[in-house]
Formats: structure tokens, C-alpha cells, sequence
């Protein structure tokens, strides 16, 4: 049995917040205030904790059987609760990828399994969508949901 069919989730609200994940995603990536990749990610939050607000752990089904992606996963949410950083997972890999765009020819494929996004140490960088993920996240952990998810949908 997954995560999803264990959770009742309310269709309306899921998809109001995937779509503000979306929105998140693509104003953290044009803002240069998005960190793609497991590694990348861990490197991040050990230089500068502070500045993450939201952490994505991304999967898909074919994924689920992946020992050293899921004991990643499970070492970056501990850290993410001890540091007081909203914890979202999601699917819809391909969805993502779309969403993100296409590497530069020539580069490497990005790890989309794990994706921060950063905020400056001011109040400058103010996101509708950040506040609705960051509120469906408080309301999840207050019914004792402590990795909320969510499904990207294809469009």
C-alpha cells in the first residue's frame, strides 16, 4: 500500500497546490533561488540551512524500489523537521522535468529527486504560491502527515 492510497486527499486542494508548486518552481528557477539534485541539495543545506524554505523529494513509482534514493530521502526529511523546513513530496517526474525545462545540450541529465528552494535573508522575495505550499504543509503536519504529498499533473 503507497502514501497516496493511505491518505484521503481532497482533489480541489491537491490541485490548488500543485499548481502553486508549479508556480514556486518556475519563479525559484527564474530567480536563481532553486537547487536541483540530492547532492547539490545535501551541500546546500549543510552551507546554509537557513536560507531553505521548501524541500521537494520527488518520485515515481518506478523509483520506489530504490534503497539508496529512499535513505537519502529519509536522512534529508530528518534534517528538513530539525531545521524547521517545509517537506513536500511529489510525483509526476516527467511533469517536472517539463516544468523545469531542458538541461543545456552537452550537460549532464539533472537529478530531479530532490529540489530546494532557497529564500534571501530579506523580504524581498515574496510568493503567493510559497505561502499556500507553505500552509498546506503546516496543515498536514497538524494532522500528523509529516511528508505531505502532492501529484504534478501532465498537461
Amino acid at each position: 500500500m503507497t502514501l497516496e492510497e493511505l491518505v484521503p486527499c481532497d482533489s480541489n486542494k491537491m490541485q490548488a497546490v500543485s499548481e502553486a508548486v508549479e508556480r514556486v518552481l518556475v519563479a525559484a528557477q527564474r530567480q536563481d533561488r532553486l537547487t536541483v539534485g540530492v547532492y547539490e541539495s545535501a551541500k546546500l543545506m549543510n552551507v546554509d540551512p537557513d536560507s531553505v524554505v521548501l524541500c521537494l523529494l520527488a518520485t515515481d513509482e518506478e523509483d520506489e524500489g530504490d534503497i539508496a534514493l529512499q535513505i537519502h530521502f529519509t536522512l534529508i526529511q530528518a534534517f528538513c523537521c530539525d531545521n524547521d523546513i517545509h517537506i513536500l513530496r511529489v510525483s509526476g517526474m516527467q511533469r517536472l522535468a517539463a516544468i523545469l525545462g531542458e538541461p543545456a545540450p552537452g550537460a549532464e541529465p539533472r537529478d530531479l529527486h530532490c529540489l530546494l528552494v532557497t529564500n534571501p535573508h530579506t523580504d524581498a522575495w515574496k510568493s503567493q504560491g510559497l505561502a499556500e505550499v507553505a500552509s498546506y504543509c503546516a496543515e498536514s503536519r497538524d494532522k500528523n502527515q509529516w511528508v505531505p504529498y502532492v501529484c504534478l499533473q501532465e498537461r
